[in-house]
């Protein structure tokens, strides 16, 4: 999952539960105040019926009864009952609605003096009221219609503006950050792009302080330094290998003008023929070394030109027959018949030579019988690709993981003489031709190696 996603998430999640605990409380609040406005009311309705019924003279029990009737403010489904100090029942609300009571509730109103509760709906006070008269009761019992209508409209107001509040947020939130952070994307797509060869270049920055502008900063001072690094490293391995390659061909040709002019012994031939075949070894390793410093993408980049990939392969052919006589190719081409320009790639010809010829070359060196199976199909204008096999033993899937890894050599190569930068060089040149290099041993004998260049 990406960062931004991450981040839109957690603030959505963070801000869905805070705006359910916001509209929770708003909600328990208003219930809360509903409940406590209801019981005010049934309170003052008490007190007002208990205070006319006891201290004003005048109004008998059925003038009351039917002013309770015809009040103003009478509540829904409304029922009073009121009691004197000797818990008889002095007065009663004329409707049909009744109200549950038994002499231990009386007790209780008279320990505790007001309860309030509620039973399905419908809710009920007792309060005790002391007049000069003496002691009162009174039990109101009514439905808050009105206040449950408001509390329900007020739940659906809630449920609705949350959702869809969330749903908004979500959506806001996700944009909001990803045009927040699009320019670590668009960082991100930069550095993926920069190679080793491509250290000099530089991402674009501004003059802000934020963080991504700070990385930018950062990140371009890293290349800085590792272009200084690298630039350093390939000097070093140049110099030193143009250093080392000169003095090396004048050792092997004083060698190989000592066994051509002097009559030696059998056994003085050897070791003179053994320390030129070493020196020779040697200067092509240096050779590899001053190769791998040289070989860079921008360089190569503008020698690009259209080359048949066929007559490469015959010509690296020719060069590992002149090193081993009895090397032998077989050559197989599958091309579709519409293909336009078949077996031809943008590339350098000559940097191409030493790809199919050090891998021509393994072939011969690490096969019994001497011999390579290059195949070359192209089904499309879009993909070329070249296999070559040979016998011989193959790797351990270890030696796999490593055989484009510098000076890495397999243990079939125990008795054969190499450096091990072959197969890097290979694969540095196929690097910068777009193409890809696998091996795979299709058995216990065989190795093969497939070529991928995209046209």
């Amino acid at each position: 999952m990406t960062l931004k996603r991450k981040i839109a998430i957690n603030v959505s999640i963070a801000y869905s539960l805070l705006f359910g605990l916001a509209s929770t409380f708003i909600y328990v609040s208003f219930s809360k105040f509903r409940k406590e406005e209801f019981k005010n009311r049934l309170e003052e309705k008490a007190f007002s019926t208990a205070k006319l019924l006891i201290e004003v003279k005048q109004v008998d029990k059925q003038i009351l009864k039917l002013l309770d009737k015809n009040i103003i403010d009478k509540l829904y489904d409304e029922k009073i009952l009121v009691f004197d100090g000797q818990y008889k029942l002095i007065y009663s609300s004329l409707d049909d609605s009744k109200i549950i009571w038994t002499k231990d509730d009386l007790i209780r109103l008279n320990n505790e003096k007001s309860y309030f509760k509620n039973i399905n709906g419908r809710e009920t006070l007792g309060a005790f009221f002391s007049f000069k008269q003496g002691d009162y009761y009174v039990l109101i019992s009514a439905k808050d219609t009105y206040g449950y209508s408001k509390m329900e409209y007020l739940l659906y107001s809630l449920l609705i503006t949350y959702f869809i509040g969330v749903l908004l947020v979500w959506v806001f939130i996700y944009f909001f950050i990803k045009k927040q952070l699009n320019p670590l994307d668009v960082f991100q797509q930069q550095i993926t792009s920069i190679s080793v060869n491509e250290l000099n270049i530089h991402l674009e920055e501004n003059n802000s302080n934020d963080e991504i502008n700070l990385l930018t900063r950062a990140f371009n001072q890293m290349l800085t330094r590792l272009e200084n690094a690298f630039t350093t490293q390939k000097e070093f391995t140049s110099n030193a290998s143009h250093e080392l390659y000169t003095p090396l061909t004048r050792i092997s040709l004083q060698l190989e003008n000592i066994i051509k002019s002097e009559q030696h012994s059998e056994k003085t031939l050897s070791y003179l023929t053994s320390i030129n075949n070493d020196v020779h070894q040697l200067a092509e390793l240096i050779n590899s070394l001053l190769l791998l410093a040289k070989v860079n993408k921008e360089a190569i980049g503008k020698k690009f030109q259209q080359v048949r990939i066929d007559e490469i392969i015959f010509d690296s052919n020719e060069l590992v027959k002149k090193i081993d006589p009895k090397f032998n190719l077989d050559f197989d081409i599958q091309i579709v018949e519409d293909i336009e320009n078949p077996m031809e790639i943008l590339g350098v010809k000559s940097l191409l030579k030493i790809v199919f010829t050090n891998l021509l070359k393994n072939a011969c060196l690490y096969s019994p019988n001497n011999k390579a199976i290059v195949s070359l199909s192209q089904i499309s204008n879009h993909q070329l690709i070249v296999s070559l096999k040979n016998e011989g033993k193959v790797l351990t899937l270890e030696e796999q993981k490593k055989i484009f890894e510098p000076f890495t050599r397999g243990k079939n190569s125990l008795q054969t003489k190499g450096s091990g930068l072959g197969l890097p060089i290979v694969k540095r040149i196929l690097d910068y031709h777009n193409a890809t290099i696998s091996y795979q041993s299709i058995d216990e004998t065989i190795n093969l190696f497939e070529i991928t260049f995209l046209i």
